[in-house]
């Protein structure tokens, strides 16, 4: 290495706040990937609580939602669920007084947000304008409906058309949310690919989330993608398939962390 190389990352290194450098040494030397093997999003939920209170990394937000609090985080999780529709929300035991993560009205209606190009003028983006646009708006005269189309692309509609047209030999039909100036929102799209394959007769989603919420986010969105998936599957002509999620910032915010003991019956465990 040069001396101007070494130079001039003294530079960058002395332009950063103090604070970065002012942190504990890491307890860990290399990323420790995690293996959740369920059969429903019940299952998968309920084994991702445990392992996450034994195997998760805790942190500071220094960007991003609740910024200043507290995160528990897998380095990085991968979850297989064998039969997703089996049972599609999380199951909360009689007598433990613990609110449900989710319930299956909410899950119908982040189906439709799923499947609609619809956009509040508050939002920057929705996953159904990513998926199925063209979206349809009234004219500002009132003289009736028109179709506009940021996209140029049903991506759901697209999938499904080259499974039925070309079979299911193929490596290409995969359903994209994130875009590239997405690296600039206050809040970019947690969920940035949805994957698919058609394989021994069944239609399978392989996800890619780069921030994922443990406790509510994670059942709504799977319960949510499911029902898509099935329908995919019905249009296709096949069965309905696997899940499998991956995720590097599968995480439970602070205020999540007591509910997930009683949830795993670990409520002695103390996390650091």
């Amino acid at each position: 290495m040069s001396c101007s190389s070494i130079h001039s990352i003294l530079r960058i290194h002395d332009s950063l706040p103090d604070s970065l450098y002012s942190q504990p040494m890491p307890e860990r030397e290399f990323l420790e990937p995690v293996f959740i093997d369920a059969f429903d999003v019940d299952d998968a939920w309920f084994q991702c609580l445990s392992k996450i209170l034994d195997k998760g990394h805790v942190y500071t937000i220094t960007r991003g939602s609740y910024e200043g609090q507290r995160r528990l985080e897998f380095d990085f999780a991968v979850i297989k669920i064998k039969k997703p529709s089996h049972q599609i929300i999380p199951i909360i035991p009689e007598g433990m007084s613990i609110p449900a993560p989710t319930d299956m009205d909410y899950v119908q209606g982040y189906l439709g947000y799923l499947l609609t190009g619809a956009k509040t003028e508050t939002e920057d983006y929705t996953y159904g304008e990513r998926l199925v646009a063209p979206r349809v708006k009234v004219k500002q005269d009132g003289s009736g409906m028109f179709k506009e189309i940021p996209l140029d692309v049903n991506q759901i509609e697209e999938v499904i058309r080259i499974y039925k047209e070309k079979g299911p030999g193929t490596n290409q039909a995969v359903m994209e949310i994130g875009m590239p100036s997405d690296i600039k929102l206050n809040d970019p799209p947690c969920l940035r690919l949805i994957d698919t394959r058609v394989r021994y007769g069944k239609l399978h989603f392989i996800l890619y989330f780069r921030s994922w919420d443990l406790w509510g986010g994670f059942p709504s969105n799977l319960g949510g993608l499911e029902l898509v998936k099935q329908y995919m599957a019905q249009e296709i002509g096949v069965e309905d398939g696997e899940i499998i999620a991956a995720s590097k910032g599968l995480h439970l915010y602070e205020y999540s962390w007591d509910l997930a003991k009683l949830r795993t019956n670990k409520t002695g465990l103390e996390i650091t």
